[in-house]
């Protein structure tokens, strides 16, 4: 068995081109739900969306997001109305009140759908209506991810991070807001002071996602890791089972260059250098590191180095015969 912990696009792209390193029928991906959003009462869960469409072969791979070729009928006339109505086309996160009323799973997450500022596909979106109305129905996240992964027809066990909300909250100057306000409707401008993991003290982690870690090794692959991983290592299970887990962790740097994204301007804002360094500090619990060729990056543990941009299948499959010798570096030598 082995486990990937997946957010962003990083570790689908290394899942997408592992196919013949790592057995499917024995791999597990724990995914992200710290910037899952509540959308016009559709919770969207982006991060375990793009793992489940990628496994069922009907992911946009121009975007990493959404299904290729969808229709946007229902999203372009929804934009038609509330233009023609003079609504404010911005975010509308609603008030503290409603934050916290209505569906648990929610909390924290929630924007009116007056406002649609993440694209929503025709076939997207009647992902997010299953699931948002099994969840009504009295299912778990865990089940209700596992039905969509049988409906996809998934040869991974994908499982969430957790059954309890868990909101990524940014902080600026100005105040907070959702992480998907931040990057989507402001593309990661803001200045950022700080980013909290609401309601992670209460959350507990799935047991599906405690147990898979156990069962590892596990491969982080080059997500970020402020708001991609963070999550997860705010919830005390998982962040326990890491500790006693084999772990490799794939640097989304090189050295001080990041490859995509705000993972930079993030793990500044928390505390960390904006580099592979840093990566090694936020993550005490690897056993080792791949790390790219140009990466010279010194780390106290040990390191498999190769090209680690991924812009195809067959970049994802070098990234992931490197995961494999570094765990068999650090005592998992039984990883097929």
């Amino acid at each position: 068995m082995t486990t990937f912990l997946a957010g962003g696009t990083g570790t689908p792209k290394l899942l997408a081109g592992g196919r013949e390193v790592f057995d499917p029928a024995d791999t597990t991906v724990v995914g992200n739900t710290g910037d899952d959003v509540e959308l016009g009462g559709l919770l969207v869960c982006p991060d375990v969306d793009t793992v489940l469409f990628e496994g069922g072969d009907v992911l946009d791979r121009e975007t990493w997001w959404g299904i290729a070729g969808d229709e946007s009928t229902t999203h372009d006339y929804l934009g038609d109305l509330a233009e023609r109505a003079g609504i404010d086309p911005e975010p509308r996160y609603l008030d503290d009140e409603q934050q916290t009323a209505g569906r648990r799973l929610a909390r924290w997450r929630r924007f009116s759908g007056a406002a649609e500022f993440m694209y929503l596909g025709d076939r997207d979106r009647a992902v997010h209506t299953l699931r948002t109305g099994l969840l009504d129905e009295g299912k778990t996240l865990t089940e209700v991810t596992r039905l969509l992964a049988e409906a996809f027809d998934l040869d991974v066990d994908l499982v969430p991070m957790s059954d309890d909300p868990v909101a990524s909250i940014v902080h600026s100057p100005d105040g907070e807001r959702h992480f998907q306000e931040f990057w989507v409707a402001e593309g990661g401008d803001p200045e950022v002071v700080d980013v909290e993991f609401r309601g992670a003290d209460d959350a507990t982690a799935a047991p599906a996602a405690v147990e898979a870690i156990r069962d590892g090794p596990v491969i982080v692959g080059p997500s970020n890791p402020v708001t991609s991983i963070g999550p997860m290592l705010a919830l005390d299970g998982i962040r326990d089972a890491l500790a006693d887990a084999t772990v490799v962790a794939v640097s989304p740097f090189v050295e001080d260059e990041v490859f995509s994204g705000p993972a930079a301007k993030l793990m500044e804002a928390t505390g960390y250098e904006a580099s592979t360094a840093g990566v090694a500090d936020a993550y005490p619990f690897a056993d080792a590191f791949v790390l790219d060729d140009a990466d010279g990056t010194d780390l106290d543990r040990p390191v498999v180095r190769t090209d680690t941009e991924m812009t195809d299948d067959a970049d994802a499959e070098r990234v992931a015969r490197a995961c494999r010798e570094a765990l068999s570096r650090v005592g998992a030598a039984e990883v097929a």
